[in-house]
C-alpha cells in the first residue's frame, strides 16, 4: 500500500527521526488492518512550536510530546474500509487520514526520563497519534487508554521496537 507521509522539519535534529517515522507510520496503519492509501502530515517542532500550535488549536497554553488532529471521526479497532471510499481526496486517491505534531525536545527529555531510546520515543509518539487519527483515545484513565496502551505495545512489538 502505498501511504503519502508529509514531513516537516522545523526543529533542529528533527531530521535525524525522519526515516524512522516513514516507516513506524505505514507499519501502523498495516497493523490496524487499514486498507486503503493514506495521507497523514507530520510536523516535527520544539516545545516553543508546539505550546503555540497548542494554545491555538486547544486553548492550552504549554507544550506536549504530541498532538494529533483528525480528520474523521473513526471507531477505535475498526479500520476505514468498505465504504470508506467515499472519504478519499479526488484529487489524489488517499484518505486524509490528519495531522501530527511532535516535539523533538519532549522526545529527547521523555527518552532520557523513561531509559531508553530517543528512536524508540520517536515511534512511540508516531504511532500513538496514529491511533488517535483512528479514532482512539484515552479520555478516561480506564478502559479506552488501556485498549490504546494494548494496540500501541502490539505495533512497536511487531517492529522490533523495545523500551530498552
Amino acid at each position: 500500500m502505498k501511504h503519502q507521509i508529509f514531513l516537516e522539519c522545523e526543529a533542529a535534529g528533527a531530521e535525524d527521526f525522519a526515516g524512522d517515522l516513514k516507516a513506524v507510520i505505514p507499519a501502523a496503519l498495516a497493523a490496524e488492518g487499514v486498507a486503503l492509501p493514506c495521507e497523514i502530515n507530520v510536523l516535527l517542532t520544539g516545545d516553543e512550536g508546539i505550546r503555540q500550535i497548542n494554545l491555538e488549536q486547544r486553548g492550552v497554553d504549554r507544550a506536549t510530546d504530541v498532538l494529533s488532529f483528525p480528520m474523521f471521526d473513526f471507531s477505535p479497532g475498526t479500520p476505514p474500509g468498505d465504504g470508506a471510499e467515499d472519504l478519499l481526496d479526488p484529487g489524489s486517491g488517499l484518505l486524509p487520514l490528519g495531522d501530527m505534531v511532535l516535539s523533538v525536545d519532549r522526545i529527547r527529555a521523555q527518552a532520557a526520563e523513561y531509559g531508553h531510546s530517543e528512536r524508540r520515543e520517536a515511534c512511540y509518539l508516531a504511532v500513538h497519534s496514529v491511533l488517535h487519527l483512528l479514532g482512539y483515545d484515552h479520555l478516561d484513565e480506564g478502559a479506552m487508554k488501556e485498549q490504546m496502551r494494548v494496540r500501541e505495545e502490539a505495533i512497536l512489538d511487531g517492529l522490533d521496537i523495545r523500551r530498552c
